[in-house]
């Protein structure tokens, strides 16, 4: 099994320094979909009561930002890839409470310069 492709080999730039793209595979992503608990709900509405950062949805932002971002290095590293370019991500809401978040970027083979 090939090894985990590490995060120094990922950039929302389209290259990465240092190295030089041999090969193009094409766009990866990671797709996860996410819903607050009630009681998350419950807790993020009395953090607002207080002000500041609502720490229950900032760290069900994170962790649901970190799933998405491991899909997309498990879709490269199956296509052959080394490296991921151009990484990007988004956000939409599906219905009312549920939130689809992707994160996409293109795959490529990088060797050192």
């Amino acid at each position: 099994m090939a090894q985990p492709i590490p995060h120094a080999m990922t950039t929302t730039a389209v290259n990465i320094e240092g190295y030089q793209t041999t090969k193009t595979l094409g766009v990866v992503r990671g797709v996860t979909v996410r819903s607050r608990s009630v009681f998350g709900t419950i807790g993020a509405s009395l953090q607002t009561l207080v002000g500041g950062n609502i720490t229950l949805l900032t760290d069900l932002c994170e962790k649901t930002r970190e799933e998405a971002f491991g899909l997309v290095l498990e879709h490269a590293q199956q296509l052959g890839a080394n490296a991921v370019v151009a990484i990007r991500y988004d956000a939409t809401e599906v219905m009312q409470g549920v939130t689809e978040v992707i994160c996409y970027g293109t795959a490529v083979v990088v060797t050192p310069a």
